[in-house]
Parts: structure tokens; C-alpha cells; sequence
């Protein structure tokens, strides 16, 4: 039996992914380890899988001044030092680095011990972390066409990215139910990020009475983020976090408003969605979402708009505009060359690890 070991973590974008990954291994009789942070969210999701999990001590690199830039280096350089320790024990054949801080110190420890490491970057541009972690990489995965010339001649591998196989066992019917909506009317889902996006949110609530003419609207507004006065409005639920009855509210959407995280969008082009993007803007984040819509607009996958330029007028004009034409997204998203990430990963994995 080889032996893997997955890393990842501090986001559930960083986690996820890793989390798809692992039927597929089993089914090839892989043994799964995990080694991510001692307190981040990958150690709850991962340990709810049954999976042997490893915590070492971890640190952010960031680009702006804080005082614990002062510290987290030695943080991170304790991480180093706990990984190599743990792959001499585990003596996996692969790493599979997902990213995220925790993953650093695992991929430089697994230079140091020759393990060849798989990396996936899910954003167009790599993020810090692995940029730091690419240089020790065999291969590199990567979800967009453009990220390809960025990396390393070579290493870099275009597989879209990992998406968990319960996500296509939705059923409409049982959504319809949850939901108390009628199959007589389109469904509009609206996804706001994880922790809620203040200006989705208000964007969508600013239109909705005219929305509702046309669409039932699920809301997964984040964390914090409900709106009382709305709670009864017929046609339109709001929920703060959906997980397990996400596949059903899937298979009920025909047509969705979200954020362009990479993971995210990932999901909606494997479940051929229409979507409609409103990338975080790059005053609130390093512009990796703006990279992202734009690159699935190029392909012809979505509808986008800017959060800067988002008017109730052009919002609701854009949003009906994508209802209308959503065969044609659907068409574009059918053709699409990264669609089967999970086997074309796992195939990979087995190249590699021999």
C-alpha cells in the first residue's frame, strides 16, 4: 500500500479540495495522512473524516508591517523542523500540497528528504505562500490557461480543480421542500462568500421586490448577516450557512450570483451553473478574484461586474441577462478542458509516486 500525505489549510478553500481527493485515493489503496495547522479549520474537517492528522506549528508571511512578522518565522521554522521529524516517520511516497502557510514548512522538509510534491494553485497567480513552496515542486496543478506561462517550464499541469463528488447528488425535489418553493418559477441562488459580503448582500436586497418577479431567491448571506425584516418574504429564504443540504440547492438553482473564489467558481463550472461573478475588489484583497472572473468570462463561462461599478439597474438588467442566455454559458461550460480534475489529479498522483 502507498502511502500519501495531504496538506493544506487556514481557509476551507485550502482544505476542500484535498477533501475531494480522498475517495479516489482510497479507491486506489492509497494510505492517507494529514498534516496541516494545530488549531485551523482544516484540523475539524479533516478529523471529522476519520483521517490521521498531524498539527505542527505554523506562521503567516505577510507583505505589511505587524509584530508578528518578528515572530512567525521562528513559528515557521519550528513547522520545519516538526514536518521533516514526522515524513522520516511516515515515509510517504507523495505529498500533495493543497497551500496555505501550514503548507511550507511540509513541502521545504519534503525537498530536504527527496519526496517528490504535488502543489495545486487554484487563484490565476500563486499566492505567497506557494510561490515559496513552487521552487521544491515536481508538479505543479493549476486551474486557468493563463496561469500556465507563470510557472516553471515544465512543471506546470492544467487540471482545473477538485471538487467533492457529493456536490453532483443533489436532488431538486428535496430542495424545492426545504426551500418551501414552487417548480412553477427559475431559482436564483446568491452566495456571498463564506463570512457574507456586505456589498453582495445589500446589492441583491436593494432590487429585490423587483427580482422576485421573476426568480425564488435562496441568499447564503454569511455569518451575522440575516436580515430580520426579510425573514417571511414569500419567494425568498436567506440562510447565514448551508452545509448539507448545499448538492440540493445546487441542483435547484438555474442561475447564480456569487463571489470568484477559485474553489467556488470551480464548483459552479463543474455543476455547469450560470453564473454571474462580483469579484472582491483589489482594495479589499490582492486581485486574485478580479483574475479569476475575468478568466471565466474569457471562456465564456459568466456574466461579470466589478463591485465598483454595481448599480440596482445594471445588477438586475445583468442578472436577467444571464437567465436568458444560460444555455449558451451552460454550451461554453460543457466544452470546458479541466472538468474532470479529481481523476486527471489522482492519474497524477500515480504517475509520480510510481
Amino acid at each position: 500500500m502507498k502511502r500519501i500525505v495531504l496538506t493544506g489549510g487556514g481557509t476551507a478553500g485550502h482544505v476542500t479540495p484535498n477533501i475531494a481527493l480522498i475517495p479516489g485515493l482510497v479507491q486506489q489503496d492509497y494510505e492517507i495522512q494529514y498534516i496541516g495547522s494545530y488549531d485551523g479549520i482544516e484540523k475539524r474537517l479533516i478529523e471529522e473524516l476519520g483521517i490521521p492528522y498531524h498539527g505542527i506549528s505554523s506562521g503567516k508571511l505577510r507583505r505589511y508591517f505587524d509584530l508578528k512578522n518578528f515572530s512567525d518565522p521562528f513559528r515557521v521554522i519550528n513547522g520545519y523542523f516538526q514536518a521533516k521529524k514526522l515524513l522520516k516517520e511516515l515515509k510517504p511516497d507523495l505529498i500533495f500540497s493543497k497551500g496555505g502557510f501550514v503548507t511550507v514548512p511540509v513541502v521545504q522538509a519534503a525537498k530536504r528528504l527527496h519526496i517528490p510534491v504535488i502543489i495545486h494553485e487554484s487563484d490565476m497567480t500563486p499566492g505567497l505562500a506557494n510561490k515559496l513552496a513552487i521552487p521544491a515542486a515536481t508538479k505543479v496543478c493549476c486551474n486557468f490557461p493563463e496561469t500556465v506561462p507563470l510557472l516553471p517550464k515544465g512543471k506546470a499541469v492544467l487540471t482545473g480543480s477538485p471538487i467533492r463528488q457529493q456536490l453532483h447528488q443533489g436532488n431538486r425535489l428535496r430542495a424545492l421542500d426545504f426551500c418551501g418553493f414552487t417548480a412553477e418559477k427559475p431559482v436564483l441562488l446568491i452566495i456571498g462568500g463564506s463570512l457574507g459580503s456586505v456589498a453582495v448582500n445589500n446589492a441583491v436586497r436593494g432590487i429585490l421586490p423587483e427580482l422576485l418577479k421573476s426568480f425564488q431567491i435562496i441568499h447564503l448571506c454569511g455569518k451575522g448577516n440575516l436580515d430580520e425584516k426579510l425573514t417571511g418574504t414569500p419567494g425568498y429564504v436567506q440562510y447565514e450557512y448551508i452545509q448539507e443540504e448545499l448538492a440540493d440547492l445546487f441542483a435547484l438553482a438555474d442561475v447564480v450570483v456569487s463571489r470568484a473564489g477559485a474553489n467556488a467558481i470551480c464548483e459552479l463550472l463543474d455543476l455547469r451553473k450560470p453564473m454571474l461573478l462580483i469579484p472582491l475588489s483589489a482594495a479589499a484583497s490582492r486581485g486574485d478574484q478580479i483574475l479569476n472572473a475575468r478568466s471565466f468570462r474569457k471562456q465564456g463561462f459568466c456574466e461579470m461586474l466589478e463591485e465598483e461599478n454595481i448599480t440596482p439597474d445594471l445588477l438586475l438588467s445583468s442578472i436577467l441577462n444571464l437567465y436568458e442566455n444560460r444555455e449558451t454559458y451552460i454550451r461554453a461550460m460543457e466544452k470546458s478542458d479541466v472538468s474532470d480534475a479529481v481523476n486527471t489529479i489522482i492519474s497524477l498522483i500515480l504517475q509520480i509516486s510510481g
